[in-house]
């Protein structure tokens, strides 16, 4: 889906493109696609909805911390994209109460010993193979072709055009994402994953869809929880994939930050290794779904 060679003719530059240029031209792809609303759910083999989602419109861009903004290494460097065609995604992060739908479905159980929320709380304490395994659930509930968004995907449809650190602007504050207001800002430290418990620390994952949206009416995107992405961990953006080890598990990239995290880990080019195996109670995903 995604070329970075922008040799061929390509969609517009949503770089360089007006707020309103780019609700236009979310909704003319949502026109093209026959939709009536650039929201929209697919209906599950029962007639209950899937998970909301939102039309992602084709367009260039640029991924990774822009060359003034204070980002460690791993962001860098800034380059440009096209996405080629155009996807869908959540709206929000899949939660609680729409993974419990696979979960009877499927017998999968969340582990005793782990914290499990409830209702429109971001799913915690799932694996990456789980959300893939939800995507292929999905897929076959709806005959539509559901999936994890790779990582450039996932920062395209959380800046819906902002060259800006934040979806928003170059500042962020609580009224637009979760994350932890004690910790102090300091965007050029990589963070190392910590991993949490309930033991260690109060769960502080809010409610999904309750605070502002970006331009393109996805929720979420900055804090409340990480989100897996299908893309494997890269040391920067100019390096190759990181080889798993013989039987191991694949370390991929994550998006987004959390409540458990500073405001840097917010900004639309912050990534961060985990493994496709791990638990943790900051660390959730949305899906995406070929359009």
């Amino acid at each position: 889906m995604m070329n970075p060679d922008l040799t061929h003719i390509a969609p517009p530059n949503t770089f360089a493109l007006s707020e309103g240029a780019l609700i236009t031209l979310q909704t003319q792809a949502a026109q093209t696609l026959g939709l009536p609303d650039v929201h929209f759910h697919d209906a599950r083999s029962d007639g209950s909805a899937a998970p909301e989602l939102a039309v992602i419109p084709a367009g260039i861009f640029e991924y990774g911390a822009a060359p003034e903004e204070a980002a460690p290494e791993q962001e860098r460097p800034r380059k440009a994209a096209l996405i080629e065609r155009g996807f869908a995604i959540g709206v929000n992060p899949v939660t609680t109460e729409e993974f419990e739908a696979y979960a009877r479905a499927s017998g999968w159980k969340p582990r005793e010993e782990l914290l499990w929320l409830s209702g429109r709380m971001p799913v915690i304490d799932v694996r990456q193979t789980d959300a893939r395994d939800y995507c292929a659930w999905l897929s076959s509930e709806t005959g539509q072709h559901y999936r994890l968004p790779t990582e450039m995907e996932w920062e395209y449809a959380c800046r819906a055009g902002a060259t800006t650190t934040y979806p928003y602007g170059d500042n962020i504050g609580p009224d637009e994402a979760v994350y932890n207001v004690r910790k102090d800002l300091d965007a050029t430290r990589p963070q190392s994953p910590q991993q949490l418990t309930s033991r260690m620390a109060r769960c502080g994952v809010k409610e999904a869809g309750r605070l502002r949206p970006n331009r393109w009416g996805l929720f979420d995107m900055a804090g409340n929880v990480w989100e897996f992405t299908a893309s494997p961990w890269t040391r920067d953006h100019a390096s190759l994939p990181d080889r798993p080890q013989p039987g191991g598990p694949q370390a991929v990239v994550t998006k987004g930050g959390s409540w458990f995290d500073g405001p840097e880990d917010c900004r639309a080019a912050a990534r961060r290794r985990r493994l496709e195996n791990e638990l943790d109670i900051n660390l959730g995903f949305r899906v995406a779904r070929e359009v």
